[in-house]
């Protein structure tokens, strides 16, 4: 089962995490997430057990406990989901074109009567210029 770890202190570390959920069980997993540019975390990691009785004791056990300073918050983790982003796509929220009624609306991209924007945006569809 993977277990969220929320609010965690910048200096806790994947051991220390390892270390405390490990009085409940075996712990497969354990992951900080951590800023792409700097590397420091981000306040929240993953915590992977294969038993779920195990893995529950822990979520009951850990949530709101103190661990380097802070009461972190603690519980299962959602699935990963696939999410698909609309990169510019007709009528999509980041900027594309969109359909007529798409036009002038949030999202819709820059306005104006321009002919690669089919001629009809801002006011041009109300007949004004």
């Amino acid at each position: 089962m993977n277990i969220y770890v929320g609010n965690l202190a910048i200096e806790t570390s994947e051991d220390t995490l390892n270390q405390a959920f490990s009085a409940f069980g075996q712990v497969k997993s354990v992951s900080i997430v951590r800023d792409g540019t700097t590397g420091e975390s981000r306040g929240f990691g993953f915590v992977r057990m294969e038993v779920e009785e195990e893995a529950q004791t822990a979520i009951r056990e850990m949530n709101e406990k103190e661990l380097d300073g802070q009461a972190i918050k603690v519980e299962k983790g959602r699935a990963k989901t696939n999410v698909v982003r609309n990169r510019g796509k007709q009528g999509g929220l980041r900027g594309g074109r969109g359909g007529p009624e798409r036009r002038g609306g949030f999202g819709s991209g820059r306005q104006g009567n321009r002919p690669e924007s089919g001629g009809r945006g801002g006011r041009g569809s109300r007949g004004h210029r």
